[in-house]
């Protein structure tokens, strides 16, 4: 299939082959729901930990007799069933939230994303995009220059400059092939990528 190509003022100059596997995909919501959540699952830290009733600071005296009160038999004030006592399964910082995705199914999805850019013309193919120094300004001339205002930049490596000019931009994203993941594809309304970046991507999903 072919991509059309723009130019630094974002019109449409000439078009690029692309792969019809990689951009012409059909869409599967299952499919992409499935490699986000696993994406996201597999980014997430296990920061969290609960007590259980044996980390409880309170007292492991009887709190009152077992039998002729009228009231419930408890051993102590640190049991779950109390206010403030003890988690039954507490969560430790050992948790484990990975889920498994193999490389194939996760190959289709970015696939199937970038098909559905390519649909909602939310995709465009830039000849190259490098900065000279690390200016911010410039930056935002060029991607305002392209129409956009969220946006996330592919490139086929990481280039120094680009990414220093885009650290304080907090609706711009620059990344190369290697960095571009399916939560930032879904979210940015607008991906560019060069057309050297389109062929690395063919050669790493194709």
């Amino acid at each position: 299939m072919e991509l059309k190509l723009i130019d630094a003022s974002g019109n449409a100059t000439t078009s690029v082959l692309a792969s019809d596997e990689l951009f012409g995909r059909d869409y599967n919501e299952a499919l992409i729901h499935q490699v986000v959540t696993a994406f996201q699952a597999n980014a997430r830290s296990a920061s969290s930990a609960q007590k259980g009733r044996s980390e409880i600071n309170k007292s492991t005296k009887k709190p009152w007799r077992q039998k002729g009160t009228g009231r419930a038999r408890v051993g102590r004030a640190s049991s779950p069933l109390w206010r403030g006592g003890g988690k039954i399964f507490p969560n430790g910082p050992e948790e484990n939230y990975s889920q498994k995705i193999n490389r194939k199914m996760y190959r289709a999805g970015i696939a199937a994303i970038l098909s559905q850019l390519v649909r909602e013309g939310r995709l465009s193919i830039i000849e190259d995009l490098k900065l000279e120094t690390p200016k911010t300004k410039a930056l935002v001339q060029k991607i305002r220059g392209f129409g956009f205002d969220r946006v996330m930049i592919v490139t086929d490596k990481m280039d120094e400059n680009l990414y220093l000019s885009s650290r304080n931009l907090h609706n711009v994203f620059v990344t190369d092939v290697a960095g571009a993941n399916p939560v930032s594809l879904i979210y940015f309304p607008q991906v560019v990528m060069t057309r050297e970046a389109v062929k690395k991507i063919e050669e790493v999903l194709v």
